[in-house]
């Protein structure tokens, strides 16, 4: 071979070996490969996710802390649940001096039968009296200890269960305590009760009194001892309840008489009432004989009755109320306004305001035939409404429903303004002397802006949604100075407005967001 040859040769083999060097690592050329082949590293495996977040149990207080009421309160030891153990501090059967029930962590209070908070001081207010109030620190929570457990604040005294948003006081039974409620639990004790001096009708105490007077006195439903209300004072004042829950009530106290999570009777306009859940009554979700105190935010879950019961002349506001039932048990009406009995022409009369309410009537029994019932000749005007039921969504009883009489104290036929209905085929129905025709006439006013074949978009079972909307609202003050203006219809604007959220508990009724914490478990303390 010539010099040139292996020269040639060499330049040959120089060349090759810088080609396959520029291949890298990880590349090689195959003949055939049509191109590289890519060989990937390996990647490490991820690391092992971190363990579970230790839960913490409560652990009991050392004691119960000591009260201004000279009774004071009773360590009746522990009491253990899910959450932990806690001490169990119980009321005295009646708080005689101003007390205050404090926070504290570790530590429950509870009802062992019916607590009083003062004793009677009738129907006026008389010089020299001593008037006393209860006092509850956000976050505490009081338990029922029995079915027949309640707590009433008697005439001329005061309760002032204030939380916050973030910390409500909570009032519920035994078994939720031990973990036992369930989403279906209910009646497993009686209830709040606030008794008061504003005027009442259907006098039971002396039944010919006057209506409205001061000697017009009730027994409250489902009380065995008296517990009265009524009387002459439509200022008066009950108190405070803001930011409250009121879980598993409505236990059946005599006869076929239930309490319910909050019973008002005979409450005045002093009252401050906002910020109250009702959770699986097995009665109705609030009832209101008589008075004249607003309330508002009210969020109403799982009622086994109805939602609203509004009877014996109560002429008080209500604005922003959620109201859904829960779908396992069929329960009744989401409003029941006033009864039928002889005595219709009595005022006060019976006058339902309310404004923006959402109604989720889910799985109704046949009782009151409607998501609404209103009779006994009361009154009644509803704004910015959202009503759904699959039946119909609004009964009246009686021709009384529709007349005018001032001698009476009767307004008109029931006004509806800016209410939209998702309803049965059969939205209307008529008794006693009304036409299903005659209903639909009273709700479908010209210019008012109602709807009853109307296509719910709400999210989230409450929140309003594109078609509520687009719905034309009214402006709430036009019926009464006391509301607040609103441009929307139904009891939440939109996913912005959470009203609701965090001082509420949520279950498979409704659920209220992450703030909100499960109404089967008690809250951290």
């Amino acid at each position: 071979m010539s010099l040139q040859s292996k020269h040639r040769n060499l330049l040959f083999l120089a060349a090759s070996v810088a080609v396959l060097t520029a291949c890298g690592a990880e590349e090689i050329s195959s003949p055939g490969s049509g191109g590289n082949i890519n060989i990937t590293n390996n990647t490490p495996p991820p690391p092992p996710p971190p363990p579970p977040p230790t839960v913490t149990l409560v652990t009991p207080a050392p004691g119960c802390p000591t009260i201004d009421d000279p009774a004071g309160l009773k360590d009746l030891g522990t009491i253990t649940g899910p959450t932990g153990t806690y001490r169990n501090c119980e009321l005295p059967a009646r708080i005689t001096r101003s007390s205050r029930l404090s926070k504290i962590p570790g530590l429950l209070y509870s009802i062992g039968g019916r607590v009083d908070v003062g004793t009677d001081l009738g129907a006026a207010a008389v010089a020299g009296q001593t008037s006393i109030t209860l006092t509850i620190d956000p976050g505490v929570v009081v338990f029922g200890s029995t079915g027949v457990s309640w707590l009433a604040v008697n005439r001329g005294h005061r309760i002032n269960a204030t939380g916050t948003a973030s910390s409500p006081i909570v009032f519920t039974s035994r078994d939720n305590v031990l973990g036992l409620a369930t989403d279906d639990s209910q009646g497993q004790w009686g209830g709040v009760v606030l008794l008061g001096r504003a005027p009442i009708t259907d006098c039971t105490v002396a039944p010919n009194a006057t209506p409205g007077s001061v000697n017009c006195e009730r027994q409250t439903e489902g009380a065995v001892d008296p517990a009265y209300y009524g009387g002459a004072t439509p200022t008066d004042n009950s108190g405070t309840m803001k930011y409250v829950q009121i879980r598993y009530s409505g236990y059946v106290l005599s006869g076929n008489s239930e309490l319910q999570a909050l019973t008002t009777g005979g409450v005045g306009s002093g009252t401050v009432i906002q910020y109250v859940q009702s959770h699986n009554s097995s009665d109705d979700g609030l009832e209101f004989f008589g008075g004249t105190h607003n309330a508002k935010y009210f969020v109403i879950t799982g009622a086994d009755d109805d939602n609203i019961d509004l009877d014996t002349g109560y002429r008080g506001l209500i604005q922003y109320v959620i109201g859904v039932q829960k779908t396992s048990g069929a329960a009744d009406s989401m409003i029941e306004l006033d009864s039928t009995n002889a005595l219709e022409t009595q005022t006060p009369r019976t006058w339902m305001r309310i404004a923006n309410f959402t109604l989720v009537h889910k799985n109704p029994a046949a009782g009151n035939g409607a998501a609404m019932r209103f009779r006994g000749g009361a009154d009644a005007t509803m704004v910015n409404g959202v009503v759904t039921s699959p039946m119909a969504c609004l009964r009246l009883d009686g021709a009384n429903m529709l007349s005018t009489d001032a001698a009476i104290d009767k307004v008109g036929p029931p006004v509806f303004r800016s209410v939209a209905m998702q309803c049965s085929a059969t939205p209307f129905s008529g008794s006693s002397g009304l036409t299903a025709a005659q209903v639909d006439a009273a709700f479908n006013v010209a210019g008012n802006n109602n709807t009853s074949t109307f296509t719910n978009s709400l999210t989230n079972v409450f929140v309003n949604g594109a078609n509520e909307t687009g719905r034309t609202a009214s402006d709430p003050k036009t019926v009464n100075a006391g509301f607040d203006t609103t441009t929307y219809i139904g009891a939440v604007k939109d996913a912005n407005d959470t009203w609701y959220a965090g001082w509420t508990c949520n279950s498979a009724t409704a659920n209220f967001g992450s703030t909100s914490k499960s109404c089967t478990t008690l809250p951290s303390l």
